[in-house]
């Protein structure tokens, strides 16, 4: 069954450019993989710079599965050198009723 997940990349300092990028990349890496749902991800910016990235894994197993696989685990850990993971309610735009964000071009 279809997880959706919403996730937040809060960027280094300096580091905003090259997280969009690999944000941009992210969804057609896993997809490679099959991992990923054929649902289109969303992804956004908060005011603050922090990006949010929603999308549908294949199941938990393909969640289970990204943790093993080598081309997954590369991608991420690129993420892990230009931004920091941060709970979505960290970010103020979802304490909002209507939670506004620009699109990520």
């Amino acid at each position: 069954m279809e997880r959706l997940v919403m996730v937040a990349y809060r960027p280094k300092p300096g580091e905003r450019m090259a997280l969009a990028d690999l944000v941009r990349r992210h969804h057609a890496c896993l997809d490679a993989e099959g991992l990923v749902s054929p649902r289109k991800p969303v992804a956004m910016t908060a005011r603050d710079g922090t990006i949010i990235e929603i999308f549908g894994w294949k199941s938990a197993q393909a969640i289970d599965a990204a943790h093993a696989n080598p081309a997954v685990q590369e991608l991420w850990q690129q993420f892990a050198q230009v931004c920091d993971y941060v709970p979505v309610a960290d970010v103020a735009e979802a304490h909002a009723m209507f939670s506004e964000f620009t699109p990520l071009p």
